[in-house]
């Protein structure tokens, strides 16, 4: 093994590693979101970046919104993985008002192609 293979291949480690480390804190930490007010509905946003509507998974418990994102990472011909630095594996939960009606059947749940999950919960009435 010469000089410079060593090299590459010690930081190549080290990239792994740094890289495996960043997505594990990215995938600690909660997914970044809003909640929105208007007269008769509260409006959560997460953003959702790199999901598609199959990764996502919605619901209500003790009060909030739950949401999971299992993200998968596409294959790029030619390339190999250097830096793996997105978490694939997001959590997000926003406490919701005592006025909130979750209601499966008028609460609903999209996904935008800008990215962001918004999940729309009625006020009770």
């Amino acid at each position: 093994m010469t000089l410079r293979n060593l090299g590459r291949s010690t930081v190549t480690a080290v990239a792994e590693r740094v890289g495996r480390a960043a997505s594990k804190v990215q995938e600690k930490r909660p997914i970044p979101s809003d909640l929105l007010e208007s007269e008769d509905a509260y409006l959560v946003v997460f953003d959702a970046a790199g999901a598609t509507g199959s990764d996502v998974q919605v619901r209500f418990a003790d009060g909030a919104v739950l949401v999971r994102i299992d993200r998968f990472r596409d294959f790029h011909e030619g390339f190999e993985m250097v830096f793996p630095g997105r978490g694939m594996s997001l959590d997000g939960r926003v406490e919701l008002p005592a006025d909130a009606e979750v209601d499966a059947k008028r609460s609903t749940a999209t996904l935008t192609d800008s990215g962001t999950l918004e999940v729309y919960v009625p006020k009770s009435k």
